[in-house]
């Protein structure tokens, strides 16, 4: 004898986040995606190329002329150089919770990180140009040693991405506190820490470059 249930069939609820679903403020497809506009992240990567170019002529340049870079790293004030480190990661920290806060609609709270990193930002810019005029006045310059010309180059190439990156979270601070964004509807928000992410990455490259790693003599 064949018995059947009596109980009503239901339809299976795949979680929410799982394959084939998506979060709240999340469209279909999205899950994994790169965070805020494809065009920063074609720029991005276009940077990191070129950066990418740089590091590879000062090491090489470094390989060649190895007590020549010793020498001028000596010269650097190394201690300096990780307070710029710690300031700018920790603006970073702040962007990325901005994005968390805004994510999960508290855009108070996104502004507020947001207003934090500028001000983090401003201070390893204000870092930076106090090391290098400092560099200056001791007789550094583009014409002078192999590294001096490399140091000054990268640093004040990294520089002007940091002073863009201040405007853009400028830009992105003022519209979280006037209420343009919300959760599903902040890629501005993701794409300005996408570049400040990036900001972040190089300078710490640039730090074991520059500050941190000896050449082989």
């Amino acid at each position: 004898m064949r018995v059947t249930s009596s109980a009503p069939w239901r339809p299976e609820v795949a979680p929410p986040g799982s394959a084939g679903t998506a979060l709240p403020g999340q469209a279909m497809g999205e899950v994994g995606a790169l965070p805020g506009d494809l065009a920063i992240w074609v720029f991005i990567f276009a940077e990191l190329a070129v950066f990418a170019l740089l590091f590879a002529a000062f090491s090489f340049a470094r390989a060649a002329h190895p007590a020549s870079f010793a020498d001028g790293q000596r010269a650097l004030a190394r201690g300096l150089g990780l307070a710029e480190t710690l300031v700018l990661l920790s603006s970073g920290y702040g962007v990325a919770r901005a994005s968390r806060s805004m994510a999960r609609g508290r855009a108070r709270a996104c502004a507020g990180w947001l207003l934090g990193a500028l001000m983090l930002g401003c201070g390893f810019a204000a870092l930076k140009g106090f090391e290098l005029d400092a560099d200056l006045h001791r007789g550094m310059s583009l014409s002078g040693s192999l590294f001096d010309m490399f140091y000054l180059s990268l640093s004040f190439f990294h520089l002007m991405h940091v002073l863009m990156g201040l405007l853009i979270l400028a830009v992105v601070a003022w519209k979280a506190f006037a209420g343009r964004y919300a959760p599903g509807q902040h890629s501005g928000v993701e794409t300005a820490g996408s570049y400040w992410h990036m900001v972040d990455l190089l300078w710490l490259v640039l730090f074991f470059l520059l500050y941190v790693s000896h050449p082989y003599r």
